[in-house]
């Protein structure tokens, strides 16, 4: 035979068997006696084995060995790699000779096995000692050396049922194995085992066999024997018995008998079994709950690989694409390797948002891994003070919000305390990545990381052992361009951020991107633009007021009313005031603030939310400096007011009622909601199961938003079952939702009892909303991130994507703005995946010294600042009247967050008085009230209650803080991490003992 001649038989048998040849072929001994396939084709279907499995990397074989079957002796090599590898089913069909082919009854013999031990493979996974039968199998010639270390070693990592389910798919890929198989169960006293597996015959058929039928005490009703052949088999199953279990026979036999087992006879016994069993498993099947598969899109594949070899990358896929489901594979296969060379896999996965914690665990991580691995979620949220490094001693997969982590490896540098290391990680995966930047806790985080780095740098050249580095996988649908103008700039903000995360790469789709877009729907977009030339008198109303009170402190500010230019430059004079102890222009300038933020609110809603909105401040002011309570529309009764407070107040009852008024008027309604209702009512109509989501600016906006469709019942006519969403923290003066109601109204838009939610920025990324038909961005125009994001909620069929806008706002343009820099961002990360290797890598190396130099420098002012500045050397006064309060002293810190004054003298001070705004239950303590001056009605902060002592908690943007020192000017704080002080912390004993005393 020419060599031509077996090649093109050797291709014909390939094409005629290959889907039985995926089934047979082990690769791995194969690949060990191939040498003339390349190294790269012969790494390449190694990876595929260990990422996609076994039929997946004899495919990849086969094409490897199709493309080189011109070489000389490629074909004849193969042909004897399959044999030396055990695989002699495999070289029969693949051996032009056709001498070993299997015949067609041999086939269906096989098949036949193959289906009996699938079925029974519970029954072997849970009564097989692996070993002892491996090694009986290796004796009898079934198996070979190599088989039997892949069982060991999946036997020694993983228990002995892996090492069993390892065994059967080995096993059943050998030539003439079912017989010896039985024979070896039996030898290592498995008889029953191989008793189940050989299954009941006919009294006819043992006796034509030879076979002893065994006494049994249960009277059985005699059988007629069993048809020989498939077909009639086939017709005639529903007369054969109910189940196995009913007729008690075991077959007991030797070897020798069972070797005489063939042909026709081993058909009626298989088809006999399989027809009980697969009813049985059928009812299993339905009571069962099946683990779910976990397997990846190709364009998943794709941008999971180099993770998959270890090196640390950036995912960058649109939302809705499964970044979270290929973070959850990556785990996976890190874990699994990690076993299969006896090293500890540990992975945390970090999120930026408490819902997230609970959404990852439920969701995506412990679905697929609960059956391999120990997972756990810790937020805190959580009911439970656990110890965090018990948590990661105890768990394999850690899913955690990223401050948890950060203050166990701030704890861990502390004598006194415990902690975690980094090192104590195998893979850290960081969702919504691009938030790694700047002061930001993931950056924190990445820092040490990066020092590490360097430090091993170090050591690599001293020879010294490694500090261990987990490997860092980012996920996010847009990295953005920061505050770049230009493509370079872009560039280098990306370049920043895969320096922060160390990411050797940033994955795109490229090859499938085809996929991708089938799979990631775009939708319409359109601007919906409304008429802002109208008359509206409720506007002119509120800046008449504004003006007179201008004209009575003298205040000339240059900017509109009702802009943030305004609300920046009013904020700005108000703290220079408290600086400066002027307590008219002060109060002036915070009245001036709450008329903008009520015309921000007409533009924004109805001007009944307004009007609402100073009313309830107003009613606030008379309820801290009155004693009588009395009806809206009267005079209050001067208690504690000075001039400036008589005549702010006296001004907004002189004008409450015009107000009221024409807050009335539906003729002078906020055209962008007349926008907005035609905008729900043509995307609702379109489709009976319509989904959508609004976003909007404040809190205070998407509630009012919720009120006016909860109040115009043509929406509940439509179908339309609207709810709000907002964010669980507390730095606003409207109440958050706690993270239960959250995750209710979520799971109620899942279901589809609420159909549109009117959110903040909380669910423009990261939480698991369902797809939408319609995402509204109402009058709310951030960064190209936040676009991509929200627009991504975008995503069932047919879609639409909406801004609805005043003509005059600007929020056009800047949306244009948005897009254009969502271009500059794709082409910048092009740009970055484009750029030679050495070039990336060190402009990487550049910006990873420059962060950790930027943060040397940082720490070291802020140590200067804090050795300088002690307790001792301030003073609180009161923002709004200037009384002395107390030192610095007097203050001590609860849980890093919390600062109460405990002198017992401070209670003469101040009176408390119910908020409902406030009162929360937290873990360890309790707000129950407000506290406020005695003297002018100023809030100073809540009450709290910790551990059963009632502290006094003092906000520090109520205070004018005051240097002794002179050289530090006076100044009004945000927050207390602003002041370049350190308190003590909170001293419970010396307190708990005072206060018994008594």
């Amino acid at each position: 035979m020419s060599a031509q001649s077996l090649e093109e038989q050797f291709l014909y048998l390939i094409s005629c068997f290959r889907p039985r040849l995926q089934q047979l072929i082990q690769v791995a001994p194969v690949l060990d006696h191939l040498t003339l396939l390349s190294p790269q084709e012969i790494e390449r279907t190694r990876l595929v084995a260990a990422q996609q499995g076994e039929a997946q990397a004899a495919a990849e074989l086969l094409n490897a060995v199709v493309r080189g079957s011109r070489s000389q002796g490629l074909v004849q090599e193969f042909l004897t790699a399959l044999r030396l590898g055990g695989n002699h089913v495999a070289a029969a069909y693949v051996n032009p000779s056709l001498s070993e082919l299997p015949s067609p009854a041999e086939e269906a013999d096989n098949d036949l096995c193959v289906k009996l031990v699938q079925l029974l493979c519970g029954t072997v996974l849970d009564n097989m000692r692996t070993m002892q039968v491996t090694n009986k199998c290796l004796e009898k010639g079934l198996f070979l050396q190599e088989d039997r270390e892949r069982i060991y070693a999946k036997t020694e990592n993983y228990g002995n049922k892996e090492g069993a389910r390892e065994f059967l798919s080995r096993i059943v890929k050998k030539k003439d194995w079912f017989s010896l198989f039985l024979a070896a169960l039996r030898e290592t006293e498995h008889g029953n085992l191989a008793n189940e597996l050989a299954g009941d015959i006919t009294e006819k058929e043992n006796k034509e066999h030879g076979i002893k039928q065994p006494a049994t005490t249960d009277k059985m009703e005699a059988e007629e024997p069993l048809p020989s052949e498939v077909g009639e088999e086939l017709k005639q199953k529903d007369e054969m018995n109910d189940s196995l279990a009913s007729e008690n026979i075991i077959l007991e036999t030797s070897f020798e008998d069972i070797s005489v087992i063939t042909g026709n006879l081993i058909i009626n016994i298989l088809f006999h079994v399989l027809h009980n069993l697969t009813r049985l498993q059928d009812d299993t099947d339905k009571r069962a709950s099946p683990e779910p598969e976990l397997i990846l899109r190709s364009y998943q594949m794709e941008v999971a690989e180099p993770a998959l070899n270890g090196e640390n990358i950036i995912i960058c896929l649109p939302t809705g694409s499964g970044k979270t489901r290929v973070a959850v594979y990556i785990t996976k296969e890190h874990l699994d390797k990690k076993r299969r060379v006896s090293e500890l896999g540990k992975v945390i996965v970090l999120v930026n948002k408490v819902p997230l914690v609970e959404q990852h665990f439920r969701k995506e991580f412990n679905p697929f891994l609960k059956h391999c691995y120990r997972v756990t979620g810790l937020s805190g949220d959580s009911q439970l003070k656990i110890s965090f490094p018990d948590v990661v001693r105890k768990n394999d997969v850690i899913i955690s919000t990223a401050q948890i982590l950060e203050n166990s490896l701030l704890n861990a540098t502390e004598e006194d305390e415990e902690g975690v290391q980094l090192s104590d990680f195998s893979l850290i995966v960081i969702d919504e990545c691009h938030h790694t930047q700047k002061e930001g806790v993931y950056n924190n985080i990445m820092r040490r990381y990066l020092k590490e780095k360097m430090k091993n740098s170090k050591l690599r050249k001293e020879n010294k052992r490694l500090i261990p580095q987990p490997q860092i996988l980012g996920l996010t649908a847009s990295p953005g361009v920061g505050k770049a103008r230009t493509l370079q700039k872009a560039e280098e903000h990306i370049l920043k951020i895969c320096a922060n995360l160390d990411a050797c790469r940033l994955m795109t789709v490229e090859e499938h991107a085809l996929q991708l877009k089938d799979q990631v729907k775009e939708p319409y977009k359109k601007f919906v633009i409304a008429d802002d030339k109208r008359r509206d008198p409720f506007r002119e109303k509120i800046i008449e007021v504004m003006t007179e009170i201008q004209t009575y402190c003298q205040f000339n500010p240059t900017f509109e009313f009702g802009t943030q230019p305004y609300e920046q430059w009013v904020v700005k004079e108000e703290k220079k005031a408290a600086k400066e102890k002027n307590r008219k222009e002060r109060v002036c300038a915070e009245h001036l603030k709450k008329y903008n933020d009520a015309l921000q609110i007409n533009d924004t809603i109805r001007m009944i939310d307004a009007y609402n909105h100073l009313s309830n401040f107003y009613k606030e002011e008379k309820s801290k400096k009155t004693t009588v309570d009395e009806d809206d529309d009267e005079e209050p009764l001067a208690l504690k007011l000075d001039e400036t407070d008589k005549f702010l107040i006296n001004l907004f009852y002189a004008k409450k009622k015009q107000l009221k008024e024409l807050a009335g008027k539906p003729e002078y309604e906020n055209e962008k909601l007349t926008q907005l209702r035609n905008t729900l009512m043509e995307e609702f109509t379109k489709t009976d199961e319509a989904r959508g989501i609004i976003f909007t600016k404040t809190r205070q906006s998407a509630y009012a938003l919720f009120q006016w469709i909860q109040d115009n019942t043509k929406f509940a006519e439509e179908g339309i079952k609207a709810h709000y969403l907002i964010g669980a923290g507390h730095n606003s003066e409207f109440k958050p939702m706690t993270q239960n109601e959250q995750r209710e109204i979520i799971s109620k838009f899942r279901s589809g009892k609420v159909n549109l939610l009117i959110a903040t920025t909380v669910a423009e990324e990261g939480l698991d909303i369902k797809e939408c038909n319609i995402v509204i961005r109402y009058g709310l125009v951030t960064n190209e991130i936040a676009m991509v994001q929200a627009r991504g909620r975008a995503r069932a069929d047919e879609s639409t994507y909406v801004l609805v806008a005043s003509g005059g706002s600007g929020a056009v343009e800047r949306e244009n703005v948005n897009m254009f820099r969502e271009v500059m961002m794709y082409k910048a990360i092009k740009r970055v995946q484009k750029m030679p290797r050495e070039t990336y890598l060190n402009k990487i190396q550049s910006f990873q010294i420059q962060s950790i130099m930027e943060e040397k420098l940082k720490a070291k002012r802020d140590q200067l600042k804090t050795y300088k500045k002690n307790p001792s050397l301030i003073t609180l006064l009161c923002k709004n009247c200037h009384k002395m309060i107390c030192t610095g002293e007097d203050i001590q810190v609860i849980e890093n967050m919390h600062h109460v004054n405990v002198k017992k003298e401070f209670q003469d001070l101040y009176n408390t008085r119910e908020n409902n705004t406030v009162q929360e239950k937290q873990s360890d303590y309790q707000i129950n009230s407000e506290i406020i001056c005695k003297d002018c009605g100023q809030a100073w902060g809540p009450m709290m209650v910790h551990r059963g002592v009632h502290l006094p908690c003092l906000k520090i943007k109520n205070f004018v803080v005051v240097f002794q020192d002179k050289k530090t000017s006076n100044n009004v704080f945000k927050k207390w991490g602003d002041l370049p002080i350190r308190f003590p912390v909170f001293d419970y004993t010396a307190h708990y003992i005072s206060s018994d005393e008594d």
